[in-house]
């Protein structure tokens, strides 16, 4: 989506995970490198009407210096034509294992390592199954078998010092008995008033997109998707969507569905209190299959909860996103660019 400072068209992961301050209760439209321009020539947030002070020397300003950093790290041209594998004489170097959702680690670079190490270290220090991780680095998934049947090393896809590889999470695979099934998008009501999170279901042809179900486009696909409109309980205070999907009747075109939340009139989500999202066999509502929080997307005007996707073999896949995004059910361009991007890079 493009910069609302610069205007440049971006990559998602471009612009700031989190709000340059607590105060700040506006949407990360601003990339990355305007931020840090903006706060290094006047020590404040470049948002516009936005009159929050920042110090350069900020906890987040670093942080935002060190994506910065990682991502655009410079090597020579001989470095990228010519990759050799050897191992890193610079016992410093590390890669970056960056989740959408915020989660984070990292691990000592060696270009011998192979994938299933790399996911085994995974599982350790974030708790992911190694059958649930899937590896992207430059919009290619990292295999744990070459196609001879020998193991995969972080040589063999080209990944370098200092460079970030995304880990994806299937939250569940979708046998083919399942068909009927309910996405689950709750949210608890703001301190004072009434105001409405909207859940979406974005369908998608690999990267083109084809249509929404929402509060206002309750039938999708003939029918095959269904939103249930407002569903509100104000003695809790609690406030949901649910999204019928039933699989078997989805259109072949359609490769993915998206679930987002977004906020109607306020600027973020911090205002609701605990978004989240279940989902379950229509038939047995009381047995959660996957259940997922985004406490990250506070500042925030749009989450990518989840995504639907068929496999290699045409299963349905339930992955965990956790995408932060512009936009809201008044103007889905936004979300329907950053979820694009998504799809550009393997997701």
């Amino acid at each position: 989506m493009p910069c609302l400072k610069c205007g440049i068209d971006k990559l998602s992961n471009e612009f700031p995970p989190a709000a340059l301050s607590e105060d700040c209760d506006h949407p990360t439209i601003i990339c990355l490198r305007c931020t840090i321009s903006h706060v290094k020539n006047t020590s404040s947030c470049p948002y516009p009407g936005c009159s929050q002070k920042v110090d350069v020397d900020s906890e987040n300003v670093h942080w935002f210096e060190a994506i910065l950093d990682q991502m655009f790290t410079e090597y020579r041209p001989d470095d990228i034509d010519d990759f050799t594998p050897t191992v890193c004489s610079d016992s410093s170097a590390t890669v970056n294992i960056t989740v959408l959702n915020g989660e984070s680690m990292q691990i000592v670079y060696n270009p011998a390592m192979t994938i299933n190490e790399v996911k085994r270290q995974i599982q350790i220090k974030l708790s992911h199954d190694i059958n649930k991780q899937k590896l992207l680095y430059k919009d290619k998934e990292l295999q744990i078998y070459k196609p001879g049947g020998e193991y995969a090393r972080l040589s063999d896809y080209q990944v370098k010092p200092n460079s970030t590889i995304y880990l994806v999470i299937i939250l569940y695979s979708i046998p083919d008995t399942l068909n009927d099934v309910v996405f689950d998008l709750f949210w608890g009501y703001p301190v004072s008033g009434v105001d409405y999170l909207d859940a979406s279901c974005l369908l998608f042809n690999r990267n083109s997109f084809v249509s929404v179900v929402d509060y206002r486009h309750r039938h999708g696909l003939q029918g095959s998707v269904y939103h249930s409109g407002d569903v509100m309980n104000n003695a809790a205070r609690i406030g949901h969507h649910t999204i019928n999907v039933r699989l078997k009747s989805i259109p072949a075109n359609i490769t993915h569905m998206f679930f987002t939340l977004s906020a109607w009139n306020s600027p973020n989500i911090a205002r609701y209190p605990n978004p989240s999202l279940k989902f379950y066999e229509a038939a047995n509502p009381n047995k959660n299959l996957c259940k997922t929080t985004f406490n990250h997307a506070r500042n925030s005007q749009a989450v990518v909860m989840c995504s639907v996707s068929r496999n290699q073999s045409g299963c349905w896949e339930i992955y965990e996103s956790g995408q932060l995004s512009a936009g809201n059910a008044k103007n889905y361009s936004p979300l329907t660019e950053t979820i694009k991007n998504l799809i550009s890079q393997g997701f």
